[in-house]
């Protein structure tokens, strides 16, 4: 069995998962990628050459302009422009900025409902533990779209009702995880040890056997990002996502597509390699990860 280097060895968690990453170019791109998307995405009121929601900055002459055009009022649109008027290249990253939003908050709760449930089942067992984990099956035999899909339809549209829909359908993914995980750690010594002092069932749970789940939770929660930020693209482009409002990716994609086959591909072809690079970087980072944090080859 391959082991990690010996200076991987004996590090914290973080100083692990950074070295491990570092130590890979193509981690160390997609982690650079994604940090300058990151903070595109933050600083995009400052960043963006127009606030593209805001009527009074946007000129309806200026529609469906190609890329390196030259508005009425002087200002070049390096990347073209809408059907509105509005510079693709500020819709771009105010959209990944609602995109990386909505992908981040969803991952975190669905991270903490599903963390939680599974923890619960590996230390209470019994009973409850299976019908934890039936329900997790459950989850899990369904696409994840679809059951989307249903809670939008049934809910409607809106910036945290797509949040919910993605918590509903990604918390199984850490429940099963962390549960896996803390099977082993509920038989350590240390757990015993624990039990025997008197400590609470909640500060065995969250602060003992928790922090040495840590590893698979990092690396699925970094994928879970990656997927709901395409989930989330996928409902906005079948226009029950996010609302006209709030628009992502996803629903500059979806906008873009209606003028495709006129020959105006921008409008979509560049929030569509956006979209592309953020999934697939996130993604790349994720996968070194999973190789730095693996258990079995930190011995």
């Amino acid at each position: 069995m391959s082991k990690a280097p010996s200076f991987l060895r004996g590090q914290s968690l973080f100083a692990r998962a950074i070295r491990g990453i570092l130590m890979s170019p193509k981690a160390t791109v997609a982690l650079a990628v994604c940090l300058l998307l990151i903070a595109a995405a933050m600083l995009a009121p400052l960043l963006a050459p127009q606030n593209p929601y805001d009527l009074a900055q946007i000129d309806f002459f200026d529609s469906k302009l190609p890329p390196l055009s030259e508005g009425s009022t002087g200002i070049t649109y390096w990347l073209g422009t809408d059907t509105q008027g509005r510079d693709m290249l500020s819709a771009m990253m105010y959209g990944l900025r609602t995109s990386l939003g909505v992908g981040l908050i969803s991952g975190l709760f669905a991270l903490a409902v599903g963390t939680s449930l599974g923890l619960i089942a590996a230390y209470a067992g019994g009973r409850l533990d299976s019908f934890i984990m039936r329900f997790v099956d459950l989850m899990l035999g369904f696409p994840t779209i679809l059951v989307a899909l249903m809670i939008l339809v049934v809910f409607g549209q809106g910036t945290w009702k797509v949040i919910l829909a993605l918590v509903f359908v990604q918390w199984a993914y850490f429940a099963r995880a962390v549960r896996a995980a803390a099977l082993v750690e509920s038989s350590r010594d240390y757990v015993e040890a624990a039990k025997c002092l008197g400590l609470s069932s909640p500060r065995i749970l969250f602060a003992q056997i928790l922090p040495n789940c840590l590893p698979p939770l990092i690396v699925i929660a970094t994928i879970q990002v990656a997927s709901a930020i395409a989930a989330e693209a996928t409902l906005s482009f079948l226009g029950i996502g996010l609302p006209i409002t709030e628009p992502s990716l996803g629903l500059l994609i979806a906008n873009g597509y209606q003028v495709l086959l006129a020959g105006i591909y921008w409008m979509s072809v560049f929030p569509g390699l956006l979209l592309l690079v953020l999934v697939f970087s996130i993604n790349l980072v994720g996968d070194r990860l999973r190789e730095t944090l693996n258990p079995r080859l930190v011995q």
